[in-house]
């Protein structure tokens, strides 16, 4: 059962960090030409495919409670930040994510730099690409790493990256328009679910704790957090719905 997670967790992360990548792209290919963005996208994958190759398996070696220990208390600050963000935008208190007005700014902006061709390419359309494709990758190799090191399952982790980025890809290739239709928001929520409850599994076995039911008790973490996400989300739409009375009846 943890395995399915784990291959649900990196594909719907991965799925989130590509989909605003490829926003950044569209952007960079329509506006500065399609040969610079592609170099660029190909350059910040190339630095990711190293990274994964170099850290993966220098993690292997490192024993199983200490790197459990580690990168459940790493998961948890990422995840909280993903699920903070998500039920505040699920509350009301934050704006929904909008890929279409990301997708018109950025837009806007590469169609507004200075040109500057450096070997062959336009540098602004390479880097906006290399630089978008790189930091919205960076938490995609770090899932991977984390998650197949600390399960010891690699090449599940990597197989769910991978199926996220090539369906974003083909789909975003067929449409060449920002996925403005993917339930983005209710991804992130459900990221920020799975990382906050790996990190709480994962840390608790590192710092010695025995789960009753050993996996099969990341159900019950899962089911925790959910509750406890949803019941804030609930929490705050109501004291928000609550003030807005307030100040209208006033």
């Amino acid at each position: 059962m943890s395995l399915t997670v784990l291959l649900l967790s990196t594909f719907l992360a991965s799925a989130v960090e590509m989909v605003e990548a490829l926003t950044i792209v569209l952007a960079a290919g329509l506006a500065r030409g399609w040969r610079s963005a592609l170099a660029g996208t190909a350059g910040a994958t190339a630095v990711l495919a190293l990274a994964i190759v170099i850290f993966g398996p220098a993690l292997r070696h490192a024993p199983l409670d200490s790197l459990r220990l580690i990168v459940g208390g790493v998961l948890l600050v990422f995840g909280l930040q993903w699920l903070r963000k998500a039920i505040l935008r699920a509350s009301g208190f934050k704006a929904l994510h909008d890929e279409d007005e990301i997708f018109a700014r950025e837009l806007r902006a590469a169609r507004g730099a200075d040109t500057d061709e450096r070997l062959g390419l336009d540098w602004y359309g390479f880097t906006l690409a290399f630089k978008g494709v790189l930091l919205e990758g960076l938490e995609v190799a770090f899932i991977v790493v984390t998650f197949g090191t600390a399960q010891g399952h690699m090449g599940l982790a990597a197989l769910g990256a991978g199926a996220a980025v090539v369906l974003v890809v083909v789909v975003g290739v067929a449409v060449r328009a920002p996925l403005a239709r993917v339930p983005e928001n209710t991804m992130k929520f459900s990221v920020g679910v799975m990382l906050t409850s790996f990190g709480i599994f994962w840390s608790a076995e590192g710092a010695g704790a025995h789960w009753p039911g050993s996996d099969v008790a990341l159900l019950g973490v899962l089911a925790f957090v959910i509750a406890m996400s949803l019941g804030y989300v609930r929490l705050l739409r109501t004291w928000r719905e609550a003030v807005q009375a307030r100040e209208v009846s006033g």
